[in-house]
């Protein structure tokens, strides 16, 4: 009987031990393709997921297309940095696609899924989540908001041109309008593509001083001048309206947050966002327009804007080829003090109208004053409360006495130190841009290491720092640009711009340039102002010899201490 009732008791314990496995155990949730509108089914997938309480679950979809429809996405408020301003866009909602809201340990394995999306939208929200998975999917658009279209004939007063595939377009009273699903704009921003060069540039629209479009045949038009266009047989025109109402993707107050083998081939309206964010990886991205579409525009604006984040970033081993602005920004932001008013608290005001009304300061966070002219800290401070006073002003209370040089500054901002990331940016490929490939700010470790540059028509690298532009922060402190491929780049290839007006010390310290290599036609390999602890050494430059031999004439310095320049050598290109 003993024997009996042991033996129960082992069975229960093991019982017990077997369904703690089960439950600790990752749930796997499979999705299907649905025939149609495939946002319903992405969504109740989800509230499954999110039934688990936090333990590990995989969404798992199915080869095929799921197509996401911005009609039947959830809506939702988000501000998102460098997005739109009020004036550009009243109602700054998001209508979201794939939304995961204060979740924990969720991976979704696209297995090769095909997202396609329908109208300007959002397509994932990540939201007060933690330990985050996204991987093995590509995202199209069905009506990328940046159409294109190629010169096929120009003369005197008229050029003939070919609608890319995908790309929709009216004509009414003989003015051309593009389209697609729920918008339509004339006009707009323009960027040409020369195929010959895989270059591509800012420049004016086609569709500017337009007297008549006469369509030939579908999706061939004849546009019609007063003047000479200047446009030529063979140049590609990317447009778009200037309206940055969504985002590709949200990153909002999460943590340890991964994107691996991810195909994305349209980023519309601008890229993917980290906001106030921890520990962020992007591994194997691409970033470039689908195989076979004859597109050459993959991205409407930025690529991946990191604003406001802690912890480690990490972008590895991918690819961006053709956005609108820069494929890699990484840095905070600067409020302006617009008032005193008591001893320890100050009144601080967002700045540039496409960044206001996020959450930039939390108790507890530590801040710096900084002048906006020279941008020199006046003071390091503690914040003891945070209160919103409207989508723009925030009211912050602080350990201590704001002191003397603050109140006397005619122009200060302040910074939030605590949300400052590392940054590492490692074996990626840039070409087709028409801006820089990398800015970045922050005080924290930064490496960018063997990366290739493909002919970028502005600097490759960009280091600033702004307190009275576009009031992006900070000051770095520790960066190495190592084993990178510069081809043709804008000057200063490398370039540690900080935007101070007034010299009153160091911006920036301790940037180490080595081992790369400068394929130039001419211009500086290296300009740096306002910078001590600098160090150029071991890059080799290639350049046509009537730009000079010696190595030096490609660095230019402008209030820099603590100098070295050493080991760096010139070379004719090859031919």
């Amino acid at each position: 009987m003993e024997n009996t009732d042991d033996m129960k008791k082992l069975l229960t314990t093991l019982g017990m031990f077997c369904c703690g496995l089960i439950l600790r155990a990752a749930a796997v949730i499979d999705v299907p393709v649905p025939a149609g509108d495939a946002t319903p089914v992405l969504r109740r997938a989800i509230e499954q997921a999110s039934a688990c309480k936090g333990r590990p679950v995989t969404l798992r979809l199915q080869p095929g297309d799921y197509h996401v429809y911005r009609t039947s996405a959830s809506r939702f408020l988000y501000y998102i940095s460098n997005t739109a301003s009020a004036e550009e866009n009243p109602d700054p909602a998001k209508h979201i696609g794939i939304w995961f809201r204060n979740m924990k340990n969720i991976t979704l394995d696209g297995c090769g899924a095909r997202l396609v999306t329908h109208g300007e939208m959002t397509p994932f929200v990540i939201d007060g989540c933690e330990n985050v998975v996204l991987k093995n999917f590509s995202l199209a658009a069905a009506d990328p908001s940046v159409p294109e279209m190629t010169v096929v004939a120009a003369d005197e007063h008229s050029i003939t041109a070919r609608v890319t595939a995908g790309s929709s377009y009216e004509i009414e009273g003989g003015r051309f309008y593009w389209k697609g699903e729920g918008w339509r704009f004339g006009g707009g921003i323009a960027q040409v593509f020369w195929p010959q060069t895989n270059v591509t540039n800012r420049c004016d629209s086609p569709l500017t001083g337009v007297t008549e479009a006469v369509e030939l045949e579908e999706g061939l038009v004849c546009f019609k001048y007063a003047h000479t266009p200047g446009f030529k047989v063979g140049e590609v025109y990317q447009m778009r309206h200037s309206i940055r109402n969504e985002a590709c993707g949200f990153i909002h107050r999460s943590k340890n947050v991964k994107l691996e083998n991810v195909k994305l081939h349209f980023l519309g309206n601008f890229g993917i966002v980290g906001q106030y964010s921890e520990n962020l990886t992007y591994d194997g991205l691409y970033c470039a327009p689908e195989w076979g579409s004859g597109r050459t525009c993959a991205g409407f604006a930025d690529f991946v804007q990191m604003s406001g984040c802690k912890g480690r970033i990490r972008i590895l081993n991918s690819y961006f080829e053709g956005a609108h602005d820069d494929p890699i920004n990484v840095h905070g932001t600067h409020l302006k003090v617009v008032g005193h008013m008591s001893e320890r608290q100050v009144k601080v005001r967002f700045m540039h109208g496409q960044s206001y009304g996020f959450e930039a300061f939390f108790k507890g966070d530590e801040v710096e004053f900084v002048d906006a002219h020279s941008l020199r800290c006046l003071q390091p401070a503690k914040i003891k409360a945070v209160e919103r006073i409207d989508d723009y002003e925030i009211l912050l209370t602080l350990d201590r006495a704001v002191s003397d040089d603050v109140k006397a500054a005619a122009d200060v901002s302040v910074e939030n130190i605590t949300w400052t990331p590392e940054v590492e940016i490692r074996h990626n490929y840039f070409a087709r841009i028409p801006t820089r490939g990398i800015l970045v700010t922050t005080r924290r470790k930064v490496l960018i290491e063997e990366n290739v540059f493909y002919r970028l028509p502005m600097s490759a690298v960009l280091v600033s720092d702004d307190a009275r532009s576009w009031y992006e922060s900070g000051p770095v402190r520790d960066v190495t640009i190592r084993k990178n491929l510069f081809v043709e780049c804008g000057s200063p290839v490398v370039a540690v711009m900080p935007e101070n007006d007034r010299y009153e010390g160091a911006v920036h310290r301790n940037v180490c340039i080595e081992s790369n290599r400068f394929m130039i036609r001419g211009g500086e390999a290296v300009g740096v102002r306002a910078t001590d602890g600098l160090v150029i050494r071991n890059n080799y430059i290639s350049a046509p010899v009537s730009c000079g031999t010696s190595p030096e004439v490609f660095f230019r310095m402008e209030n820099c201490h603590d100098v070295t320049v050493e080991g760096n050598r010139c070379g004719q290109p090859v031919r």
